[in-house]
């Protein structure tokens, strides 16, 4: 069986820590920023980890397992 390919658009949505775990951006920071905040848009510029339920099939998606 040949080997499994890694899914390109999860490659460039995810990255993995030295440790492991599995970051993502935060949604809503790309346009219509005018109108929000500056106080949100900076609490969106930060990466945060990707939720529990999720972490299985990206982790299979980018062949981490």
């Amino acid at each position: 069986m040949p080997k499994m390919k890694t899914h390109r658009g999860a490659a460039k949505r995810f990255k993995t820590t030295g440790r492991g775990k599995l970051m993502r951006l935060q949604a809503n920071k790309s346009h219509i920023l005018e109108k929000k905040p500056s106080k949100r848009t900076r609490r969106l510029s930060g990466e945060v980890e990707v939720a529990k339920g999720d972490r299985d099939r990206i982790n299979r998606m980018l062949g981490n397992r």
